[in-house]
């Protein structure tokens, strides 16, 4: 599986030689083995870089124990350099012949399966678990002091309280919002070491209303959902309810995203819209979050000494005077550029983006 440390391994690597990449989809709710080793074949058979074939094809036959829905791989033979990720997440099948690893899938399922946070809450405690590309990264609880349920009746040692009820009243109120302070301040930690994007709750309304109340309001703000589910819930249906509405939540992201862009580009204010004004806020260092359309591919021109992208041809750089090399796809080189420099990239899902919008655009820092 994927993580953080490998990711920027992926984005840092750089050859002159082809490095192959290769997304195959292995769902076992979609074939077999046999059947997906054939496909793999078949992706392959026009590639002209034999080594790369070979060691790909070496590791789906004997190497690969085909857990994981989808199966990432990436070779540099003349580099020494192989990297395989099985992932919980099914992807399309692709093949690119590049100078560096293709991500961009990857960043389609980071930006739609990346980082959620879900806490299950009730009066004594809460279940924390971190789902990142769709498998259990974490989980983490925290119980406080039981709270109560005393029977009625009995003397009162308080003038005008019929059985002490008030006084016990009061102490359980008080068990419960301490405890919902203590779950809310050790939330608060994990969802920061996790770096938790999106957080759901599960619980009845008025536990989920309370906690949430008790979360600072950063983390309030990132919450996109609440479900009823009980503290002893398995982990599978805590991840299945936390990827339905995360999917429901990034539907509706992307649409406010989209129309604060296009409104943004149309001021002049912090937005930009179209493949050549979003390539020079790239090269600038000013997005702070890339927009693209889901399969919005681009051949361009790299300048050989800046590394400066544009779709249009030019003579040399106008920024450092080098020549351009033609490139395949310079919408993959951005996605790489923004991800390097800890910017976010959003992949569009959404069938019909509103009017005014193109297939790339970002959101600037400045």
């Amino acid at each position: 599986m994927l993580n953080d440390q490998e990711l920027r391994e992926l984005l840092s690597f750089q050859s002159k030689q082809p490095v192959l990449s290769v997304y195959l989809n292995t769902d076992p709710a979609e074939g077999s083995a046999a059947g997906y080793k054939l496909r793999l074949r078949s992706m392959l058979k026009n590639i002209e870089l034999p080594e790369d074939v070979e060691a790909i094809e070496t590791y789906v036959e004997h190497t690969f124990d085909w857990t994981g829905r989808s199966l990432a791989l990436f070779s540099c033979a003349p580099e020494r350099f192989f990297r395989a990720y099985a992932l919980a997440i099914p992807t399309r099948d692709r093949v690119r012949s590049l100078n560096s690893p293709y991500v961009k899938p990857l960043a389609d399922l980071l930006d739609f399966y990346g980082g959620y946070g879900v806490a299950l809450v009730d009066k004594q405690g809460a279940r924390l678990f971190y789902f990142h590309l769709g498998e259990l990264r974490e989980h983490e609880g925290t119980f406080g002091e039981a709270v109560r349920h005393v029977k009625r009746g009995g003397a009162s040692s308080f003038p005008g309280r019929r059985g002490g009820i008030a006084g016990r009243t009061n102490h359980m109120r008080e068990t419960m919002e301490r405890n919902m302070k203590d779950a809310a301040d050790f939330a608060s930690t994990f969802f920061q070491e996790y770096a938790i994007r999106r957080i759901i709750l599960g619980g009845t309304d008025e536990n989920v209303h309370q906690f949430r109340s008790a979360l600072p309001k950063t983390w309030q703000s990132l919450v996109v959902g609440t479900v009823p589910m009980a503290m002893t819930a398995t982990t599978d249906e805590v991840l299945q309810k936390a990827l339905q509405i995360g999917r429901q939540a990034e539907y509706r992201h992307e649409a406010q995203l989209v129309e604060t862009l296009v409104t943004s580009a149309a001021k002049q204010q912090g937005g930009v819209l179209h493949l050549e004004d979003t390539l020079q806020a790239v090269h600038d260092g000013r997005v702070q979050t890339l927009v693209i359309s889901q399969g919005y591919r681009a051949p361009g021109f790299q300048c050989q000494g800046c590394g400066y992208l544009t779709g249009k041809k030019a003579r040399a750089c106008s920024y450092c005077g080098s020549t351009f090399s033609e490139i395949p796809d310079a919408v993959e080189l951005a996605v790489r550029k923004v991800m390097q420099h800890g910017g976010e990239v959003e992949i569009l899902q959404m069938e019909q983006p509103p009017q005014g919008w193109g297939k790339i655009g970002a959101i600037l820092r400045y």
